[in-house]
């Protein structure tokens, strides 16, 4: 990846990190389909990327504001996505691309959708699925792709209420299971000396995302933000369905 590619995927990179640190989720979805663009639809070398940046953001919150944890909750939703991340870690290496890419797609629609619709008019989705089932298939989808965030926050953000800790407790849970991917990484010898070289550069980004979000959460609506997130997150399924075998 040349220096402009590079420049171009810390670009993504700040915006897409300073949506989380104002929200507690979304960085990696909404990154995905633009760092694989960049770099020329390496699925893995995405993944990786991408996977070490999120666990080092959501440590930072998790530590920094481990005081609005809710940790009844975190047990509930780390048990059971935890469940789901080896058949996910199976499908990524058994299906070819574009059937991944399909599937993400399809998966970021939907669960957008419903999350801008409850934003939008302030009304709750009644659904016929039970919600912790929602945490098993982002269980699945967080071990094939390292984006399994919308269906886990399908379910949190109707237990958990409060911002801060609905923030502390998502970055908390996606520091974990990103720990999995990176030990997974590192068993492999996957972490190679040219990813290394690749996140030293992208890391400035990285912090200014944090910075930026971090001052963001304290002024800003949270309202207006899980609009734009999701929002965002329709328009990146969308473009991924239709460039999916492109």
């Amino acid at each position: 990846m040349d220096t402009l590619q590079l420049f171009s995927a810390g670009i993504v990179i700040l915006l897409t990190h300073a949506l989380e640190a104002v929200t507690g989720f979304g960085c990696t979805v909404l990154a995905f389909p633009f760092v694989l663009m960049l770099l020329d639809g390496d699925m893995e070398h995405s993944k990786i990327i991408l996977s070490i940046f999120a666990w080092i953001l959501a440590a930072y919150f998790a530590i920094a504001k481990s005081r609005e944890i809710n940790w009844k909750q975190l047990g509930i939703i780390a048990g059971l996505a935890g469940a789901g991340m080896p058949a996910g870690m199976l499908m990524f290496k058994s299906m070819d691309g574009n059937t991944l890419m399909r599937i993400l797609g399809i998966f970021i629609i939907f669960t957008a959708a419903i999350q801008l619709y409850k934003a939008s008019f302030q009304q709750r989705v009644r659904t016929v699925v039970p919600r912790y089932l929602y945490l098993f298939f982002g269980g699945v989808v967080h071990g094939a792709f390292a984006t399994g965030g919308p269906l886990i926050v399908l379910y949190s953000a109707h237990k958990i209420t409060d911002k801060g800790q609905f923030r502390a407790t998502m970055c908390l849970l996606w520091a974990m299971l990103n720990s999995v991917l990176l030990i997974q990484y590192f068993m492999e010898k996957k972490i190679t000396e040219t990813v290394g070289c690749e996140l030293l550069f992208l890391f400035p980004f990285l912090i200014l995302g944090i910075i930026a979000g971090e001052v963001t959460h304290k002024r800003v609506s949270e309202t207006l933000f899980k609009k734009v997130v999701f929002a965002s997150l329709l328009l990146v399924g969308i473009t991924m369905i239709f460039n999916v075998n492109k």
